[in-house]
């Protein structure tokens, strides 16, 4: 039985911590409750595979766009191929420049949003996480990764551009969702870089919860505005390395807690469906 979750971190809207997001939620699943967990960098920006200390990315041979070129000219993959194993126990599928080409190139293939999936579909055996950080725009790969994806966790600001932005992306989720991949969930929204000194911050947070939050999950945890997060990506580490004792380790140490909860539930509920 296939026990491996997909998860793609995604919002159109750039700079609210996606990629702090996958790679703190990562490795905290790996620390704190011993999960395999790769990480997949699908942004040509590259921000996850520098955030994990691989400066240079455009000096890597083998990314994400080598893998999909194989699945798209149907050779065989090998095992672990362009897989980078990082210190603190999680996998990474490092991206580079390459992949805008990728982008480019997907619109002109036929059932070009699975390609990511079926790359998936050769890994997900060795994981029970795969974490996709998705680029800050709607284009062919972002498609691809909520093709690929079980569910999906929305890092969204506490700010009113960014609520505004939220009812987009829903609606493209659903799209994706009618047309594309049925089985695909929203585990919630994300509320980062949160400074609750400001009324304004509290006041949309309330929002949400009151509005949004009637259909859709919003995160017990808050990801506090830190500068210690900040300068994680430069480190190559993650908060519970850079900044174990601080908040911002306690609040995705917290997440980590609801992202399994919400699995054991779904397995829960899939049990008593099988044996209905």
């Amino acid at each position: 039985m296939d026990n491996c979750k997909v998860i793609a971190i995604t919002n159109q809207k750039g700079g609210v911590g996606k990629t702090t997001t996958t790679v703190n939620l990562g490795v905290g699943l790996q620390l704190f409750h011993n999960q395999k967990v790769l990480l997949i960098d699908a942004d040509p920006q590259s921000s996850l595979t520098v955030a994990l200390g691989h400066k240079n990315p455009d000096a890597i041979d083998v990314t994400l766009s080598t893998v999909m070129d194989a699945v798209i000219e149907d050779r065989p993959i090998e095992e672990r191929t362009g897989i980078l194993h990082h210190d603190e126990g999680v996998d990474l599928l490092p991206s580079n420049i390459e992949l805008s080409g990728m982008e480019t190139g997907l619109f002109n293939l036929m059932s070009r949003e699975y390609v990511l999936r079926n790359y998936i579909d050769t890994v997900r055996k060795d994981y029970d996480y795969i974490l996709i950080d998705c680029m800050p725009s709607l284009g062919m790969m972002t498609i691809n990764a909520l093709a690929a994806a079980d569910s999906v966790i929305i890092p969204s600001q506490p700010s009113f551009l960014s609520a505004k932005g939220l009812n987009l992306l829903l609606h493209s989720i659903s799209k994706v969702k009618r047309s594309i991949n049925p089985k695909l969930t929203i585990d919630g929204i994300l509320l980062t870089m949160v400074d609750s000194r400001t009324n304004n911050a509290r006041e949309i947070i309330e929002s949400l919860r009151n509005t949004v939050g009637q259909n859709i999950k919003v995160f017990d945890s808050e990801i506090p505005h830190s500068v210690r997060a900040a300068e994680c990506a430069l480190t190559g580490e993650s908060i519970f390395s850079h900044d174990k004792k601080g908040k911002v380790a306690a609040a995705y140490e917290m997440l980590t807690k609801e992202v399994t909860a919400l699995e054991r539930k779904a397995h829960n509920r899939s049990g008593h469906d099988w044996v209905r």
